[in-house]
């Protein structure tokens, strides 16, 4: 059973494609109930998550080195928040931020299609270890793609705390690339890229 990209409250106008259908793990937990929903209205939720992502990141990283955004700084950025829901219970929390014209890493032809970043990933603390990580970046991925998007691109951390979320977009296809828009070298960022093949 597909997961339900949702918009809003309202229902579901287009199934998540087969690649991020619903999937069962081997011991037993099924996740055919969970939804993706683009956050549209204010998500008590969603700010939970979105402010525990905040502060892990900060606690995490000296303050030039970390480029976590706030909730409210994610919305005047443009960036589209979705959640993933199991009924009542938000699960987790990414964003689709657009990039600038010209802000894109050079891999990306400025005639070929919106470029967003891969923002603020956070799965809650007690939902983790189920695949909602993957959950999540398959529905963003297929978002950004109905988007008519060239690609996504992201800044994730090299400590060994970011080695799972590393793994996630290596294993998606991302590629490291320099780094784009504002950001600088720096030793404890990586930046990945993923240009989509039919942009």
């Amino acid at each position: 059973m597909a997961v339900l990209l949702c918009t809003g409250n309202g229902i579901a106008r287009t199934a998540v494609p087969a690649h991020s259908a619903a999937t069962q793990r081997p011991d037993g937990d099924n996740m055919t109930d969970i939804e993706t929903r683009e956050v549209l209205t204010p998500d008590d939720g969603v700010s939970t998550l979105l402010a525990r992502h905040h502060a892990d990141m900060r606690e995490g990283s000296p303050e030039e080195s970390c480029h976590v955004m706030t909730a409210d700084a994610l919305r005047s950025s443009g960036a589209r928040v979705f959640a993933l829901y199991e009924g009542s219970d938000t699960l987790a929390v990414g964003a689709l931020k657009p990039l600038a014209v010209g802000d894109a890493p050079g891999r990306f032809s400025a005639t070929s299609g919106p470029v967003f970043e891969l923002k603020s990933m956070h799965v809650a603390q007690a939902a983790r270890g189920r695949g909602l990580g993957r959950l999540l970046l398959d529905a963003l991925l297929a978002e950004a793609r109905r988007a008519h998007a060239a690609g996504v691109c992201l800044e994730t951390g090299t400590a060994a705390s970011f080695a799972p979320a590393r793994g996630l977009y290596l294993a998606r296809g991302f590629k490291p690339c320099p780094p784009f828009a504002d950001y600088r070298e720096d030793p404890l960022s990586v930046y990945m890229a993923l240009p989509f093949s039919s942009a």
